[in-house]
Protein backbone atom coordinates (compact mmCIF):
# COMPACT_ATOMS: atom_id res chain seq x y z
CA UNK A 1 0.00 0.00 0.00
CA UNK A 2 2.90 1.84 0.20
CA UNK A 3 5.92 3.09 -2.38
CA UNK A 4 8.00 2.40 0.82
CA UNK A 5 6.80 -1.26 0.87
CA UNK A 6 10.20 -1.95 -1.43
CA UNK A 7 12.23 -1.28 1.71
CA UNK A 8 14.64 -3.80 2.25
CA UNK A 9 17.67 -3.69 4.20
CA UNK A 10 20.98 -4.26 3.07
CA UNK A 11 23.12 -7.35 2.26
CA UNK A 12 23.70 -8.21 6.11
CA UNK A 13 20.37 -8.58 6.87
CA UNK A 14 19.44 -9.94 3.52
CA UNK A 15 20.21 -13.37 4.38
CA UNK A 16 17.31 -13.56 7.46
CA UNK A 17 14.95 -11.98 4.79
CA UNK A 18 15.37 -14.59 2.60
CA UNK A 19 15.17 -17.55 5.06
CA UNK A 20 12.35 -16.05 6.36
CA UNK A 21 10.53 -15.89 2.98
CA UNK A 22 11.37 -19.44 2.57
CA UNK A 23 9.86 -20.44 5.78
CA UNK A 24 7.19 -23.02 5.55
CA UNK A 25 3.09 -22.97 5.80
CA UNK A 26 1.54 -20.00 7.06
CA UNK A 27 4.95 -18.14 7.31
CA UNK A 28 4.30 -18.18 2.78
CA UNK A 29 1.30 -16.54 3.18
CA UNK A 30 3.11 -13.88 5.89
CA UNK A 31 5.61 -12.92 3.53
CA UNK A 32 3.37 -12.24 1.01
CA UNK A 33 2.17 -9.37 3.14
CA UNK A 34 5.52 -8.03 3.68
CA UNK A 35 5.15 -7.96 7.44
CA UNK A 36 8.03 -5.41 8.20
CA UNK A 37 6.72 -3.05 6.01
CA UNK A 38 3.13 -3.28 7.22
CA UNK A 39 4.54 -2.48 11.11
CA UNK A 40 5.85 0.77 9.35
CA UNK A 41 2.43 1.48 7.61
CA UNK A 42 0.37 0.30 10.92
CA UNK A 43 2.73 2.43 13.21
CA UNK A 44 2.47 6.02 11.02
CA UNK A 45 -1.50 5.28 11.25
CA UNK A 46 -1.93 4.81 14.66
CA UNK A 47 0.39 7.51 15.57
CA UNK A 48 -2.21 9.68 13.14
CA UNK A 49 -5.30 8.61 15.09
CA UNK A 50 -3.59 9.70 18.51
CA UNK A 51 -2.95 13.25 17.22
CA UNK A 52 -5.96 13.43 15.68
CA UNK A 53 -7.72 13.72 19.24
CA UNK A 54 -6.30 15.80 22.30
CA UNK A 55 -7.37 12.61 24.52
CA UNK A 56 -7.27 9.10 23.84
CA UNK A 57 -8.97 7.88 20.81
CA UNK A 58 -12.27 5.62 20.93
CA UNK A 59 -11.28 2.01 21.38
CA UNK A 60 -13.26 1.30 18.55
CA UNK A 61 -11.76 3.24 16.07
CA UNK A 62 -8.54 2.69 17.18
CA UNK A 63 -8.62 -1.22 16.90
CA UNK A 64 -11.18 -1.66 13.87
CA UNK A 65 -9.47 1.28 11.91
CA UNK A 66 -6.12 -0.66 12.49
CA UNK A 67 -6.89 -3.83 11.85
CA UNK A 68 -8.71 -2.93 8.49
CA UNK A 69 -5.36 -0.55 7.27
CA UNK A 70 -2.54 -3.71 8.27
CA UNK A 71 -5.24 -6.30 5.93
CA UNK A 72 -5.86 -3.90 3.12
CA UNK A 73 -1.57 -2.96 3.47
CA UNK A 74 -0.97 -6.76 3.42
CA UNK A 75 -2.88 -7.25 0.37
CA UNK A 76 -1.38 -4.16 -1.90
CA UNK A 77 1.96 -5.95 -0.61
CA UNK A 78 0.61 -9.09 -2.07
CA UNK A 79 -0.45 -8.04 -5.16
CA UNK A 80 2.89 -5.87 -5.45
CA UNK A 81 4.87 -9.37 -5.20
CA UNK A 82 2.40 -11.07 -7.67
CA UNK A 83 2.71 -8.23 -10.57
CA UNK A 84 6.62 -8.10 -9.80
CA UNK A 85 7.37 -12.04 -9.41
CA UNK A 86 9.54 -12.32 -12.43
CA UNK A 87 11.64 -8.81 -11.50
CA UNK A 88 11.96 -10.49 -8.06
CA UNK A 89 13.16 -13.68 -9.72
CA UNK A 90 16.10 -11.91 -11.36
CA UNK A 91 16.90 -9.62 -8.13
CA UNK A 92 19.38 -11.10 -5.25
CA UNK A 93 17.14 -9.07 -2.60
CA UNK A 94 13.92 -10.38 -3.71
CA UNK A 95 14.06 -13.98 -5.44
CA UNK A 96 13.72 -15.83 -2.49
CA UNK A 97 10.09 -14.65 -2.25
CA UNK A 98 7.68 -17.38 -2.38
CA UNK A 99 6.74 -16.72 -5.83
CA UNK A 100 9.50 -16.80 -7.52
CA UNK A 101 10.85 -19.70 -5.49
CA UNK A 102 7.28 -21.18 -6.66
CA UNK A 103 5.69 -21.99 -2.98
CA UNK A 104 2.61 -20.80 -3.64
CA UNK A 105 0.83 -19.62 -7.29
CA UNK A 106 -0.44 -17.08 -8.80
CA UNK A 107 -3.74 -17.78 -8.42
CA UNK A 108 -3.38 -18.47 -4.60
CA UNK A 109 -1.49 -14.84 -4.36
CA UNK A 110 -4.36 -13.53 -5.84
CA UNK A 111 -7.18 -15.10 -3.73
CA UNK A 112 -5.32 -14.54 -0.60
CA UNK A 113 -4.94 -10.59 -1.49
CA UNK A 114 -8.61 -10.47 -2.35
CA UNK A 115 -10.21 -12.35 0.44
CA UNK A 116 -7.56 -10.13 2.91
CA UNK A 117 -8.35 -6.92 1.16
CA UNK A 118 -12.15 -7.49 1.25
CA UNK A 119 -12.07 -7.97 4.67
CA UNK A 120 -9.95 -4.96 5.79
CA UNK A 121 -12.22 -2.53 3.74
CA UNK A 122 -15.13 -4.36 4.99
CA UNK A 123 -14.32 -3.76 8.70
CA UNK A 124 -13.11 0.21 7.92
CA UNK A 125 -16.57 0.54 6.27
CA UNK A 126 -18.82 -1.08 8.47
CA UNK A 127 -16.67 -0.18 12.06
CA UNK A 128 -15.04 2.54 11.45
CA UNK A 129 -16.57 5.27 8.86
CA UNK A 130 -16.80 5.32 4.82
CA UNK A 131 -13.96 8.33 4.51
CA UNK A 132 -11.44 5.96 5.70
CA UNK A 133 -12.31 3.20 3.86
CA UNK A 134 -12.87 5.20 0.51
CA UNK A 135 -9.08 6.99 1.14
CA UNK A 136 -7.70 3.32 1.97
CA UNK A 137 -9.52 2.09 -1.61
CA UNK A 138 -7.40 4.76 -3.48
CA UNK A 139 -4.24 4.61 -1.36
CA UNK A 140 -4.51 0.84 -2.67
CA UNK A 141 -5.40 1.49 -5.82
CA UNK A 142 -2.40 3.96 -5.88
CA UNK A 143 0.19 1.28 -4.97
CA UNK A 144 -0.88 -1.47 -6.40
CA UNK A 145 -1.80 0.35 -9.56
CA UNK A 146 -0.85 3.22 -10.50
CA UNK A 147 3.00 2.75 -9.01
CA UNK A 148 3.49 -0.89 -9.21
CA UNK A 149 1.72 -1.27 -12.99
CA UNK A 150 2.60 2.07 -14.70
CA UNK A 151 4.89 4.12 -12.72
CA UNK A 152 7.38 1.53 -11.52
CA UNK A 153 8.27 0.14 -15.47
CA UNK A 154 8.32 3.54 -17.09
CA UNK A 155 9.39 6.42 -15.31
CA UNK A 156 12.56 6.90 -12.96
CA UNK A 157 10.19 9.50 -10.95
CA UNK A 158 7.86 6.31 -10.00
CA UNK A 159 9.21 6.82 -6.53
CA UNK A 160 8.43 10.49 -6.27
CA UNK A 161 5.40 9.81 -7.59
CA UNK A 162 4.16 6.56 -6.22
CA UNK A 163 5.22 8.17 -2.93
CA UNK A 164 2.20 9.71 -2.32
CA UNK A 165 0.15 6.47 -1.55
CA UNK A 166 2.89 5.51 0.57
CA UNK A 167 2.74 8.90 2.99
CA UNK A 168 -1.09 8.58 3.27
CA UNK A 169 -1.45 5.39 6.47
CA UNK A 170 -0.93 8.69 8.43
CA UNK A 171 -4.20 10.54 7.11
CA UNK A 172 -5.84 7.57 7.00
CA UNK A 173 -5.30 7.12 10.69
CA UNK A 174 -6.61 10.48 10.90
CA UNK A 175 -9.58 10.06 9.27
CA UNK A 176 -10.29 6.70 11.22
CA UNK A 177 -10.85 8.92 14.56
CA UNK A 178 -12.63 11.93 13.41
CA UNK A 179 -14.14 11.53 10.10
CA UNK A 180 -12.41 13.92 8.05
CA UNK A 181 -9.49 15.48 6.77
CA UNK A 182 -7.43 18.42 7.89
CA UNK A 183 -4.26 20.66 7.32
CA UNK A 184 -2.30 18.79 10.26
CA UNK A 185 -3.26 15.46 8.73
CA UNK A 186 -1.70 16.48 5.35
CA UNK A 187 1.54 17.45 7.41
CA UNK A 188 2.04 14.46 8.29
CA UNK A 189 1.83 13.17 4.55
CA UNK A 190 4.26 15.43 3.38
CA UNK A 191 6.84 14.32 6.03
CA UNK A 192 6.43 10.94 4.49
CA UNK A 193 6.36 11.94 1.01
CA UNK A 194 9.14 13.95 1.29
CA UNK A 195 11.33 11.17 3.22
CA UNK A 196 10.49 8.68 0.45
CA UNK A 197 12.98 9.53 -2.24
CA UNK A 198 16.32 9.66 -0.12
CA UNK A 199 15.17 6.47 1.46
CA UNK A 200 14.89 4.64 -1.20
CA UNK A 201 17.27 6.16 -4.11
CA UNK A 202 19.88 5.42 -1.14
CA UNK A 203 19.03 1.42 -1.90
CA UNK A 204 18.82 2.04 -5.62
CA UNK A 205 21.83 3.39 -5.79
CA UNK A 206 23.97 0.38 -4.12
CA UNK A 207 21.13 -2.00 -6.24
CA UNK A 208 21.78 -0.15 -9.42
CA UNK A 209 23.23 -3.44 -11.31
CA UNK A 210 20.27 -5.24 -10.21
CA UNK A 211 17.23 -2.76 -11.11
CA UNK A 212 19.29 -2.46 -14.58
CA UNK A 213 19.30 -6.01 -14.98
CA UNK A 214 15.71 -6.22 -14.44
CA UNK A 215 15.15 -3.29 -16.33
CA UNK A 216 13.76 -1.23 -14.06
CA UNK A 217 14.45 2.86 -14.94
CA UNK A 218 15.40 3.88 -11.30
CA UNK A 219 17.04 7.23 -10.90
CA UNK A 220 20.98 5.41 -10.82
CA UNK A 221 20.32 3.74 -13.75
CA UNK A 222 18.27 6.27 -15.96
CA UNK A 223 20.63 9.22 -14.83
CA UNK A 224 23.60 7.80 -13.60
CA UNK A 225 25.19 7.49 -10.14
CA UNK A 226 26.24 11.53 -9.61
CA UNK A 227 22.85 13.02 -10.71
CA UNK A 228 20.70 10.55 -7.85
CA UNK A 229 23.48 11.41 -5.41
CA UNK A 230 22.51 14.89 -6.01
CA UNK A 231 19.20 14.37 -5.47
CA UNK A 232 19.18 12.64 -2.69
CA UNK A 233 21.35 15.69 -1.04
CA UNK A 234 18.25 17.92 -2.25
CA UNK A 235 15.63 15.67 -1.38
CA UNK A 236 17.07 15.36 2.37
CA UNK A 237 17.12 19.20 2.66
CA UNK A 238 13.69 18.99 1.84
CA UNK A 239 12.99 16.32 4.19
CA UNK A 240 14.61 18.53 7.24
CA UNK A 241 12.24 21.69 6.15
CA UNK A 242 9.56 19.75 6.09
CA UNK A 243 9.58 17.79 9.34
CA UNK A 244 9.72 21.57 10.81
CA UNK A 245 6.30 22.29 9.62
CA UNK A 246 4.31 20.70 12.69
CA UNK A 247 6.47 22.98 14.73
CA UNK A 248 5.62 25.98 12.61
CA UNK A 249 2.13 25.40 12.53
CA UNK A 250 1.87 24.21 16.43
CA UNK A 251 0.74 20.96 15.46
CA UNK A 252 3.97 19.82 18.21
CA UNK A 253 6.29 22.02 20.43
CA UNK A 254 9.84 22.35 21.03
CA UNK A 255 10.55 18.84 22.49
CA UNK A 256 9.31 17.56 18.53
CA UNK A 257 11.22 20.09 17.41
CA UNK A 258 14.46 18.96 18.86
CA UNK A 259 13.70 15.17 18.27
CA UNK A 260 13.59 16.51 14.31
CA UNK A 261 16.49 18.57 14.40
CA UNK A 262 18.54 16.02 15.97
CA UNK A 263 17.01 12.75 13.32
CA UNK A 264 17.17 14.86 10.44
CA UNK A 265 20.47 16.61 10.80
CA UNK A 266 22.13 13.35 11.23
CA UNK A 267 19.97 12.27 8.23
CA UNK A 268 21.18 15.42 5.92
CA UNK A 269 24.67 14.19 7.27
CA UNK A 270 24.76 10.76 5.78
CA UNK A 271 22.83 12.57 2.47
CA UNK A 272 26.04 14.77 2.19
CA UNK A 273 28.65 11.99 2.53
CA UNK A 274 26.25 9.94 -0.41
CA UNK A 275 27.23 13.09 -2.28
CA UNK A 276 30.96 14.55 -1.82
CA UNK A 277 32.18 10.99 -0.73
CA UNK A 278 30.17 7.63 -2.34
CA UNK A 279 31.05 4.60 -1.75
CA UNK A 280 28.00 1.44 -1.48
CA UNK A 281 28.71 1.01 2.30
CA UNK A 282 27.64 4.58 2.66
CA UNK A 283 24.34 4.50 0.58
CA UNK A 284 23.55 0.79 2.80
CA UNK A 285 23.98 2.80 6.20
CA UNK A 286 22.08 5.88 4.89
CA UNK A 287 18.99 3.40 3.33
CA UNK A 288 18.65 1.70 7.60
CA UNK A 289 19.06 4.75 9.11
CA UNK A 290 16.59 6.19 6.93
CA UNK A 291 13.95 3.57 7.66
CA UNK A 292 15.09 3.57 11.28
CA UNK A 293 15.22 7.51 11.56
CA UNK A 294 11.60 7.76 10.80
CA UNK A 295 9.79 5.77 13.98
CA UNK A 296 11.19 7.89 16.49
CA UNK A 297 10.52 11.50 14.22
CA UNK A 298 6.46 9.61 14.92
CA UNK A 299 6.68 8.89 18.46
CA UNK A 300 8.39 12.32 18.77
CA UNK A 301 5.16 13.68 17.33
CA UNK A 302 3.07 11.68 19.89
CA UNK A 303 5.38 11.68 23.02
CA UNK A 304 4.71 15.93 22.12
CA UNK A 305 1.68 15.73 21.98
CA UNK A 306 0.54 14.53 24.67
CA UNK A 307 3.52 16.12 26.95
CA UNK A 308 1.93 19.42 26.14
CA UNK A 309 -1.47 18.68 27.30
CA UNK A 310 -0.01 17.69 31.00
CA UNK A 311 2.13 20.38 31.52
Amino acid sequence: MSATAETESGSSVDSKTDAAYSAPGIGRWLQLTKPRVVSLIVFTAVIGMFLATPGLPPLKALMFGTLGIALVAGAAAAINCLVEQKVDAVMARTRARPLPMGQLSSTQTLIFAGVIGGIGLSVLYALVNPLTMWLTVATFVGYAVVYTIILKPLTPQNIVIGGASGAMPPVLGWAAITGELSSDALLLFLIIFAWTPPHFWALALYRKREYAKARIPMLPVTHGDRYTRLYVLLYTLILLAVSMLPFATRLSGPLYLACALALGGLFLWYAARIYADYSDRVAQRTFRYSIVSLSPLFAALLTDHYWRIHV
